[in-house]
């Protein structure tokens, strides 16, 4: 159940720090903010709001809330497969997924990718370059970096899933990033002081939100339809490697997104960051880290979270602090029994469970918001 720790800031959380809920507090004291902002359970501090937070604001919307990575989310596949279909290990799943969903910084696919996908998804408001334009074509299909993973997994029936994080790559950050950027020059242009300078808005009936929300439903529209095709490449090579199976149903959700939605009897937009939506009978995925398990699960529609959940453990541990006290050894030890790139784990160190809350915690705090409807764990991990 959640608790009041600030004036309009209702938290989740049962192992939260006070960085964190300071921050939040900022954003829940802007005027606009219409009703308390929701702290869901995996909330830790973030760049100008925080990650795990529902913020409702009326008439504005802040572009750094959303965040960089427009319409990063989720995607998962349940699939007629089951254990007993799987080959002893994966490891000749492992290079099929390296060929046909490039992932790291800035990486994409040698030649444009031709998808009738991608041509179906409209222009942006923000005309983009040439060079742009070639960003879009090669890194559609593209796993990126960081936290973003492919997965191959279990449920408690044995059953084969599919499981992948990914979001709208170089240009949602290139587009994110000058509208970020563009509100905080507004504001200094205005004269409006704001606690932090990351929480700088735009008003709607004004050309500049117009112009965001037009970038931002594009970028989400790319990051959802690039998630869906590196999941129909995932379970193609799988099905290659096993040599059966098809695929049963897909669940593919944002958790970096803002909407139009009424609450309280009124229209608001609500910003998900790092949130899912979990009105009654929505169906999401929330992973777990490296090498603990994952939930598929069915929302609750509680208003008090705006019909809202957590979108994975949230860290515990920056980056930084993660490559300081964790090892490659350890992280090797937790991944032991499972198809990963066990040759980059000194490069994956800032993803080590231990840098992450508890998953299982995470979903006790949050049951009044969701219901569990499958326990996933892991036998193939592919990071970015």
């Amino acid at each position: 159940m959640p608790k009041l720790v600030a004036p309009n800031l209702l938290s989740w959380a049962s192992e939260i720090d006070p960085a964190t809920v300071d921050q939040a507090a900022r954003t829940a004291r802007l005027p606009f903010v219409a009703g308390h902002v929701a702290l869901m359970p995996d909330a830790h501090i973030g760049i100008g709001a925080t990650v795990g937070s529902v913020i409702p604001t009326e008439n504005a919307i802040i572009p750094a809330a959303v965040g960089v990575d427009i319409g990063c989310g989720m995607v998962a596949t349940e699939t007629t497969l089951t254990a007993a279909d799987l080959p002893e290990n994966l490891d000749a799943l492992m290079p099929l997924v390296e060929r046909r969903i490039p992932a790291g910084v800035g990486r994409g696919h040698e030649s444009r990718a031709a998808d009738r996908a991608l041509a179906g998804l409209g222009r942006p408001h923000t005309p983009l370059s040439p060079k742009q334009e070639t960003t879009v074509a090669r890194q559609f299909g593209t796993l990126g970096s960081g936290n973003h993973f492919v997965e191959v997994c279990l449920d408690e029936r044995d059953r084969v899933w599919t499981v992948l994080h990914s979001g709208s790559r170089g240009i949602g950050n290139q587009l994110a990033g000058a509208h970020i950027t563009g509100a905080r020059n507004l504001m200094k242009r205005l004269a409006i002081g704001l606690e932090d300078a990351d929480l700088a808005y735009f008003t709607q009936g004004t050309p500049e939100f117009e112009a965001y929300v037009e970038d931002m439903l594009w970028a989400q529209r790319y990051a959802m339809a690039s998630r869906a095709r590196m999941d129909r490449v995932l379970s193609e090579a799988l099905f290659r490697v096993t040599g059966t199976g098809a695929r049963v149903r897909t669940i593919n959700c944002h958790h970096n997104f803002t909407q139009l939605e009424t609450h309280h009897g009124k229209p608001l937009w609500i910003t998900r960051k790092g949130a899912i939506k979990a009105d009654r009978g929505d169906e999401g995925v929330i992973p777990g880290s490296m090498g603990t398990r994952s939930y598929v699960v069915r929302g609750l529609g509680n208003p008090e979270s705006y019909n809202s959940c957590s979108h994975g453990a949230g860290r515990r541990m920056s980056r930084a602090r993660a490559k300081r006290e964790l090892s490659a050894e350890s992280l090797a030890q937790a991944m032991r029994g499972r198809t990963w790139n066990a040759d980059r784990a000194a490069f994956l160190v800032d993803e080590h469970p231990e840098a992450y809350k508890p998953i299982d915690q995470v979903m006790a705090d949050q049951r009044d918001l969701v219901e569990i409807r499958h326990t996933l764990r892991q036998v193939f991990n592919y990071k970015g």
